[in-house]
């Protein structure tokens, strides 16, 4: 196997939204033999994913060249990382190359594992079954939307963290607001069956939440999870994990959010927090670096953070992902702090969203004066569908905010 000869002084593992805005941010700074490892060709700005399937924008213009996106002097590496060594300090690739490094940011996003519900792969390719989570199945959701006119329509969340722990709710709202203006929503039975206790951990929205699956006469299946799948027989098997009960639906259309976890060169190496069943990576909270390999850091969805996994996040946990870096690359300890801000935009109709901002403590954390982002606002909705994709594209992969 191939081996650098040199330890690249920073080794980004992912050319997500996490790799690429630090890879950028160091790059501003000034810190020289910067690399990403990251086989993709195309780099997706996924939030806007949710509207795809709701018919509001086309998902070819949710993605850029993967190349156009890392920063100049950044050196790109077109490969898998397939283990980790953080002993040796060690990355091997697909390609069975052994890349050395000083430090090492962690970034690789998660894995959608859809064969992690029997049934699902299967539904997907058989049955008016589609997910918002993969670039090739979000427009589908929206041909089976706009195909319905009477029916049972389920829309599914999987238990455990995943990212935008929104997106399983608003893909149901779009679709009831949609079959409202269309005047067949009194035709339509919609199922949301999510697996925590109440619709949003904190309570101003989740009181916003239970109002609006109201207005659509959603009917919530709450500590609920999708568990079977018979494409066949068009059923869902859903499972009460309070009561234990098993309650098999018939629908006419199925919106599902697949099991995730840490890629599997990452739950299996040393960096994973062995008590996290989805192989997160141990990081301190606050600080994001390794609890026991001090030169590793982490950001993003592959971090083991008690908070949610959001783009917003991320923003956050940038700046000081590279302050630390910078530290520790300077024989210093790292003194930036991340508060566990994170943000989750709630579109709840064709026009109108709430905006969800908060850290640890659960408390909101608004960053917007003078408006009150816990109501159904048509600007907030403009701010996603608009404001929101171009500040990415221009300002936070560029490392500029």
């Amino acid at each position: 196997m191939a081996s650098s000869p040199v330890p690249h002084r920073v080794l980004i593992i992912g050319g997500g939204t996490a790799g690429v805005t630090v890879a950028a941010r160091l790059n501003r700074a000034g810190i020289e033999d910067v690399t990403v490892l990251d086989p993709a060709v195309t780099h997706y700005y996924q939030p806007l994913w949710t509207l795809v399937g709701g018919g509001q924008v086309d998902v070819r213009r949710t993605g850029r060249p993967e190349a156009k996106v890392i920063p100049k002097g950044v050196e790109h590496i077109a490969e898998a990382a397939t283990a980790i060594d953080p002993a040796a300090k060690v990355v091997t690739t697909a390609s069975g190359q052994r890349l050395h490094y000083e430090t090492l940011v962690l970034a690789p996003g998660l894995q959608l594992d859809f064969g992690g519900v029997p049934g699902l792969t299967e539904a997907l390719a058989e049955a008016p079954v589609s997910s918002n989570y993969r670039a090739d199945l979000a427009p589908r959701t929206w041909e089976l939307i706009r195909g319905m006119r009477s029916g049972t329509a389920v829309f599914t969340q999987p238990a455990g963290p995943i990212k935008c722990a929104g997106a399983p709710q608003k893909i149901a709202y779009l679709a009831a607001d949609y079959w409202r203006r269309q005047g067949v929503l009194d035709d339509i039975r919609i199922v949301l069956v999510l697996p925590d206790p109440v619709m949003f951990k904190v309570p101003v929205w989740a009181a916003q939440l239970e109002r609006v699956a109201a207005r659509y006469g959603i009917e919530v299946r709450k500590t609920s999870e999708l568990v079977e799948l018979d494409s066949a027989a068009r059923t869902a098997a859903i499972v009460d994990h309070t009561t234990g009960t098993k309650e098999t639906l018939s629908f006419d259309l199925l919106h599902a959010v697949p099991p995730q976890h840490a890629p599997d060169f990452v739950r299996s190496s040393p960096v994973a927090n062995p008590e996290n069943p989805f192989g997160y990576v141990d990081v301190d909270q606050y600080t994001l670096r390794h609890k026991r390999f001090p030169e590793v850091f982490a950001l993003g969805d592959v971090a083991d953070l008690p908070t949610s996994k959001t783009g917003a996040a991320i923003r956050k946990q940038a700046p000081v992902v590279v302050e630390n870096l910078k530290a520790v690359l300077a024989g210093q300890e790292p003194t930036a702090r991340y508060d566990g801000y994170t943000s989750c935009p709630l579109v709840t109709a064709r026009d109108k969203m709430l905006l969800a901002e908060f850290g640890y403590d659960l408390e909101p954390a608004p960053t917007i004066p003078f408006l009150d982002t816990t109501k159904e606002r048509r600007d907030m909705w403009l701010l996603k569908r608009y404001g929101l994709p171009a500040f990415y594209w221009h300002a936070m992969l560029p490392g500029l905010a």
